[in-house]
């Protein structure tokens, strides 16, 4: 069906011009964070918000005003999860988990690939994305709780390591 009445369209084409610029509110209230690069925990979050922008302006299930109640509830929702991930470290090991060293000073961590379900393919390319040819110039690959995959160079230098513990 290509039209169903003038009245549904008039009923998106508004409530999307009220929400846009309280949405945009709402997400720079929350921080830049909302936005970030992200672990599992922000993109589900995301993922929540868009289901429910979508919910008010196509469906017309959800009224503006509940719908706006909903979105302002998972955002301070979010804000309250990272506040307590970055104050107590029990939360932040809960919401993100940790990085996994995958690869380390020239042996392959198998143990750590099988839990995380990496393949020695993938390690290879992330390898390669950097320019690398070889695995001689690397001491570790991380993988980040944002499912990104980190390659570090040998050290050279003193300081604080941060390749994280086997």
């Amino acid at each position: 069906m290509f039209f169903n009445d003038w009245e549904g369209i008039w009923h998106i084409l508004v409530t999307a011009v009220l929400l846009y610029p309280l949405l945009i509110i709402m997400l720079r209230i929350s921080g830049k964070r909302t936005l970030s690069k992200m672990n599992m925990f922000d993109f589900i979050i995301t993922i929540a918000l868009g289901s429910m922008v979508s919910a008010i302006v196509m469906d017309g299930a959800i009224p503006l005003a509940e719908g706006l109640a909903g979105l302002a509830a998972l955002i301070v929702l979010q804000f309250a999860v990272t506040w307590s991930s970055v104050h107590f470290s029990f939360v932040n090991k809960s919401v993100k988990g940790e990085p996994q060293l995958l690869y380390h000073n020239g042996r392959f961590i198998e143990k750590a690939m099988k839990k995380e379900r990496i393949k020695k393919d993938e390690i290879m390319q992330a390898v390669r994305t950097t320019g690398k040819s070889s695995f001689a110039s690397v001491q570790a690959v991380v993988l980040e709780t944002d499912g990104s995959l980190s390659v570090m160079e040998k050290e050279s230098s003193e300081g604080e390591s941060t390749i994280p513990a086997e």
